[in-house]
Parts: C-alpha cells; structure tokens; sequence
C-alpha cells in the first residue's frame, strides 16, 4: 500500500476542495465522505491531513468507525522507528513476523522450567528415576530455549515500541537474567550427577527451594508479557485509547 508521511498527509485536509485524508493507528483513511469532514474540519476542533491518534481518547465514539470509509495507504510517524530496507520489505510480506516470534518462542521456556518441580516431586512420591530424569530434560530443555525467548523478546520491544524506556520491560528484562542465572545454578548442580532427592536430606530441601524459586518468576514474567498485550483493570474504551 501506499506510504504516507506527515508531509503527503497534509497535503489532504480538505482545503479548497481537497480530498480529506486523516491517519490513525498507523493506517490513512479517506473520510471524503463524511458529511461531519466539511471542509476538512471535524466537529471544529480535528483538523483533516494529520495523525489523529492521540486525539481519539476524546471521541464520543469507537474505532469501528474507521471501517466505514477506505483505507488508502499505512502513515509512518515522525518519530517512527526506521528500519532496515531488507527487514521493512519482508515485515510487510510477512506481517506475522512483527508481534508473534516472541509470545511463540516464550511459551518453551516457561512450560518446560514450570515442569523440573513437577517431576521432582513425581520422583519423591513415587521414587521412579525416571521422573528424576525427566525433570534434567526439562530444565536442559527450558534453558536452552530461554536465550532465544529472550533475543525475540528485545526484537518485539525494538520494532513496536522502538525500545523506548518501559517498566513492564525493564522487569521484564530484570526477571528474565534472573531466571537465566538461577536455571544454569540448578542444571550445574545437577550435572554433579548425585540424586539430590532420594534419600531425602537436608541438601534435598535446599534444591527444592532453589527449583520452585523458578515458578514465581517465570509466572511473573508472563503476567508482564500478557499485560502489554491484554491490558489489565482498564476499560473497554481505555483499551482503545
């Protein structure tokens, strides 16, 4: 589609017969039409040819509006991120590269970390080795995947929010080297090849803190992830804003 920037744009306000043309989130709409554009002039106070986004809080109205009129091409901000040529083409030939590579690779991590106390716990109750074993594979598995969860993440942050200072991400980032550091403690005193679980001895119970350390944290983490992407204690008009 057709690329507008804040100079096209306002060259469509509506002025001297001018086709009105109005952005939001991103995406250029015509709103010719509309019998509240006149003049390119919105209930006197929106002009036409510039970026509406941050005045929509103030609508009386939601953003299924903007399906009544077409879409004539995507708007970059001033302050957008530029990207590379190379990775601006293949993001519009593949959009579901700009959101979903983290919250795909993030799931690996967080299941298999969740999963090392679980099958301690298996081996304890039942003394089968074999949920012993199980529980190394995990925690092999979930570290392994935690660097790419990680890299994906820093991905998502620099292309849609063009890595500006962030809390949830700084906790984010805080939480998740935490957890980094904490699985590869727990897999090094693993690999000393002992069971640290049968019989059960003080040195059990110390592992066993260190392994459900791991559940409030990846917990936390997701809850982070999800509430950028589902914001919580917000209305359905917030949301929108």
């Amino acid at each position: 589609m057709e690329q507008w920037d804040e100079t096209s744009l306002a060259q469509f306000d509506g002025r001297n017969g001018k086709p009105i043309y109005i952005a939001f989130r991103g995406r250029v709409y015509d709103v010719t039409a509309s019998k509240l554009w006149q003049e390119g002039l919105h209930m006197k106070r929106h002009q036409a040819g510039r970026d509406l986004t941050d005045s929509f809080t103030a609508a009386p109205h939601g953003e299924d509006v903007f399906s009544r009129y077409p879409q004539v091409g995507l708007y970059r901000s001033p302050d957008e991120l530029v990207l590379p040529a190379w990775l601006a083409g293949l993001l519009d030939r593949y959009p579901i590269l700009r959101r979903h590579p983290h919250p795909i690779a993030v799931h690996f991590p967080l299941v298999f970390l969740l999963s090392v106390f679980v099958f301690d716990l298996l081996h304890i109750v039942t003394g089968r080795p074999s949920f012993y074993d199980t529980s190394l594979f995990c925690l092999y598995s979930g570290l392994l995947m935690l660097p790419p969860a990680m890299i994906t993440g820093f991905y998502t942050w620099w292309i849609n929010y063009q890595a500006q200072a962030m809390n949830t991400v700084a906790r984010k980032i805080q939480l998740a080297s935490l957890l980094l550091v904490l699985s590869t403690v727990i897999l090094f005193w693993r690999s000393l090849g002992t069971d640290l679980l049968c019989p059960f001895r003080l040195e059990s119970l110390f592992y066993l803190t260190l392994v459900l350390a791991l559940w409030p944290l990846v917990i936390t983490i997701g809850f982070l992830g999800g509430s950028l992407v589902f914001p919580y204690g917000k209305t359905k008009k917030d949301k929108i804003d």
